[in-house]
Order: structure tokens, then C-alpha cells, then sequence
């Protein structure tokens, strides 16, 4: 997909998503958990790891894929694989994932996970050869639409979006989604914040998705774990500051320091009720 189509459609280029995630692998590796998951995790106690809290958050995804007994399914924005992995490990015979991160395409594809096929793709330029039996998309949504796009125009991509996952799922099929959303509060430090770490995107806000999905899909399980994102950049923070000299080492001062500071930024907009995370099971209707 060629970066002009893209932005003649609204939403983050390939070269937009590579400026954030292509920093390089050993440096996510620094500060993410073993699996490599960078998304909100699902906490428990206070005792609870990183780790834990993720792996419990992929079980929380996997469970109406894995109920269904899913052996075909797709993951749009599948970051390292994490997800495609616990899938595979569950069972589902044939997992594909969508990603325009160059560096994360390569590391999948050099997992060798059973079944597991990875392509450098945008959900607009998918072409699945048959139905799948569930689709999964965690931490995507956020980048489908920009801030300059009318409401009119967000509403059509988010509206688009949930036509073609229902073209592409069997009958009855779930789709899983989780995304940062807008929260009730306006942005103390203004939406070209979120900008300054992820050009050319914008976030939804709920009652955008509860309205794209109107009559394509039922809402069967809605949570807002906003406290659970705010654990989950703190512990980020944390391994960072911990790892700051081999991050430093890796990717040089600067760019360590920015994203210290997009995590602390992050985590306040998340305690402050600025931003808020969802995470919404749907089946698909008629």
C-alpha cells in the first residue's frame, strides 16, 4: 500500500507506523514483558507480574475465538505475534496477521509459529481467500483515523472497518476488540499530544464505535480498564528507567527520553480521565 493512498483515505501511513514502531526489537525487549505484548495488560492483585497481566489479558481475547473452536483467524495489527501465538498454542490450526511495521513483520516471520502467516498490510488492502471463524485487533483502531478528518469522514472509516469484518467472518463469528478511546475528560495538553507519538492518527471516541458497528455486530462484553492501562505504563516506566543504559545503548539518549516521557504522559492522561481503554467482545449478526 503506497503511503498516498493511504492518506487519501484518512489514518496512519506505513511510514507514520514504522516512525513509532520500528525503533528496533531489541529495545521493545528492554521494557515489555517476555512476550513482547505492547498493549494495555489485564492486572490482577497486587502482587500480580507484567507477564501475568498479559498473558491474562490474551486469555481474556482468546476465549470466544477458542470457544468457537476458531481454526481460522485473523489478528489486525498483530504487533510481535503474541496474540497469534496464544492462539496457535490453543489450537487454531491457520492464524494471519496484519501489520505495516516492517520490523515486526520480519520477527513474526521468523518465529516460525505453526500455521502462522504474517503480512505487511493494511486492513483496507486485505483480501481474505475465505471467511474467517473470528478476527482479533488490539491497539489498530487507534491509528485508522488522523485529526484532520471531518466527523463525517471518521465515522464512514470507522463504518468501513466494521463492514469488512463482516464480510470476512463466518456467520455468528466474534470479533475482539480493544482500543484507547477519548475519556469523558477534554485533553488537558490537547489531542496534537497524542501526535507528538503517533503522527497522522487520532483516537475514537465510544460512542463513534458503538455506532459503526450498529447492526453488523452485538456488543456481548464491554470493559473500560483505564486503571488497568495506567498499571500497565507505570511498569513500563519502570523496566525503562531500569534498562536505561542498554536502551541508550540501542537506540541513543534522545530517543530513550522521548519515550520515557511518552509513557509518564500517557499514564496521567489514562489516571486523569483524559483517555480510557476499552475492550469489546462482538458476535457478528445477519
Amino acid at each position: 500500500m503506497t503511503e498516498t493512498a493511504d492518506r487519501a483515505t484518512g489514518g496512519a501511513s506505513p511510514e507514520a507506523i514504522q516512525a513509532h514502531y520500528d525503533v528496533g526489537n531489541g529495545f521493545y525487549r528492554l521494557w515489555l514483558d517476555p512476550t513482547l505484548t505492547y498493549s494495555c495488560a489485564l492486572w490482577a492483585g497486587a502482587d500480580d507480574t507484567l507477564e501475568a497481566a498479559q498473558l491474562r489479558k490474551l486469555d481474556w481475547i482468546a476465549e470466544p475465538v477458542l470457544q468457537r473452536h476458531a481454526k481460522r483467524v485473523l489478528d489486525i495489527g498483530c504487533g510481535w505475534g503474541s496474540m497469534l501465538a496464544h492462539l496457535a498454542a490453543g489450537g487454531v490450526e491457520r492464524g494471519v496477521g496484519l501489520t505495516l511495521s516492517r520490523e515486526q513483520f520480519d520477527y513474526v516471520g521468523a518465529r516460525g509459529l505453526p500455521g502462522v502467516e504474517v503480512r505487511l498490510d493494511s486492513w483496507r488492502d486485505h483480501k481474505p481467500d475465505a471467511p474467517y471463524d473470528a478476527i482479533v485487533s488490539v491497539g489498530a483502531f487507534e491509528h485508522f483515523a488522523d485529526l484532520d478528518l471531518s466527523e463525517e469522514r471518521r465515522m464512514a472509516i470507522y463504518r468501513e472497518f466494521f463492514e469488512a469484518c463482516h464480510r470476512w467472518l463466518a456467520p455468528g463469528a466474534p470479533l475482539v476488540l480493544q482500543t484507547i478511546a477519548y475519556g469523558p475528560v477534554p485533553a488537558l495538553l490537547g489531542r496534537e499530544l497524542f501526535l507528538d507519538y503517533f503522527p497522522e492518527s487520532d483516537l475514537p471516541r465510544p460512542f463513534e464505535i458503538f455506532k459503526a458497528c450498529d447492526g453488523l455486530f452485538e456488543v456481548t462484553a464491554f470493559r473500560n480498564d483505564r486503571e488497568d492501562y495506567v498499571r500497565t505504563l507505570k511498569a513500563w516506566h519502570r523496566n525503562l528507567r531500569a534498562q536505561r543504559d542498554a536502551a541508550v545503548a540501542e537506540v541513543g539518549e534522545a530517543k530513550v527520553e522521548f519515550y520515557k516521557r511518552y509513557l509518564g504522559v500517557s499514564a496521567m492522561m489514562f489516571s486523569v480521565r483524559n483517555t480510557v481503554l476499552l475492550r469489546l467482545k462482538m458476535t457478528r449478526v445477519p
